[in-house]
Order: structure tokens, then C-alpha cells, then sequence
């Protein structure tokens, strides 16, 4: 009798389909951190190119000595006891307001400027001539909602005021001297 080595077949088993690796998340996952950095670094870059750079002060000993003798106009303005009130009327594009000390000095011409918080070329200067009771008006481009730095003083440059309003939120400003020199 004769016995026959059975021949085993190898077991084959099933392949294994590999899927290619973009169907994977985990590559995706991985490439998310850098494409995101490209992403905002292009951003960045976009911002610093269509923005405008804020100016910088070369000659920073020479602001302060001016800033020293804005506080002297600053006293001055307080001895003098001088009081400043304005509002903005939207439908007429005016600014009235009216202006006043306790030394009842004539007040003269008064040099207004409302100074925008972040970009200058919208700043607006104005020149106005108070009547003998100190109430004026002058026509004033429609003010953009900002937070606006005033600063108001005489022709001569003898004293000044200066303060914040925060247009439209507040319809009206007051500046008064003793406020100012308290600060």
C-alpha cells in the first residue's frame, strides 16, 4: 500500500486592500498645523502691506520738552478758568458749541482739532471766531464713529484744553480746565 503524502496547499489569505494614503486622516491631520501657519502667516503679510504704519517719533527728547510746555499751557488755561462745550448736529453738518473763562477775557479765535484715535489723514482742523458771548458755529464734514481726541486752543497758543469724545455714543462735549489739570 502505497500512502500518498497528502501535498498541503498553502492557506492563502484574502489580501489585504490597502487604501492609498490621502483616503487615510491621519496624513490630513498632520499637514493641517503647517498649512494653517501658511495660511495666517499670508494674513499677516496682507495686513502689513495694505495698512498704513503709525509714525514714529525720531527725536523723542524734543517731544518731551514740548510736552512740558503743554503743561504749562495746560495751567495757563486752568488760571483763566476756561470752559469749552460743542455738540455735532448730524442734519445741519455743524459744530456748535460755545466757549468760556472766568477772567472774562475775550476769547478770540479758537483753533479746534479733532484728532482721529488710529488713523491721522482723517484728522479735521478747524478755525473758529466765537461771538462776544463765546457761542459758535462751523460746518464740519460728517464725523465718522470713532473715539476722537479734541484739542482746543487760542490763536496765540496761550493756553489749551484738550479731551476725548466718543462720537456718536456721546452727543455732546464738555472740556473744562480744572478737569484737565487734574488728570
Amino acid at each position: 500500500m502505497s500512502t500518498a503524502i497528502p501535498v498541503l496547499k498553502p492557506v492563502l489569505h484574502p489580501a489585504r486592500t490597502v487604501a492609498p494614503w490621502y483616503k487615510h486622516r491621519w496624513p490630513w491631520l498632520l499637514m493641517l498645523g503647517p498649512f494653517l501657519v501658511v495660511v495666517a502667516g499670508s494674513f499677516t503679510i496682507w495686513i502689513a502691506v495694505t495698512q498704513q504704519d503709525a509714525l514714529v517719533v525720531d527725536d523723542y527728547y524734543k517731544q518731551g520738552k514740548a510736552i512740558n510746555q503743554d503743561l504749562r499751557r495746560d495751567r495757563v488755561a486752568t488760571d483763566l478758568g476756561v470752559h469749552f462745550v460743542a455738540r455735532y448736529d448730524t442734519p445741519t453738518r455743524m459744530l456748535i458749541g460755545s466757549v468760556s473763562n472766568t477772567a472774562r477775557q475775550a476769547v478770540g479765535k479758537l483753533n479746534i482739532r479733532l484728532i482721529h484715535s488710529t488713523i491721522p489723514k482723517k484728522d479735521v482742523a478747524l478755525m473758529v471766531q466765537p461771538d462776544a458771548a463765546g457761542n459758535f458755529a462751523v460746518a464740519l464734514p460728517m464725523l465718522e464713529m470713532a473715539r476722537w481726541q479734541v484739542l482746543v486752543e487760542n490763536e496765540q497758543r496761550d493756553w489749551r484744553l484738550n479731551g476725548v469724545w466718543s462720537w456718536p455714543a456721546q452727543q455732546g462735549l464738555e472740556i473744562d480746565a480744572d478737569a484737565v489739570t487734574k488728570r
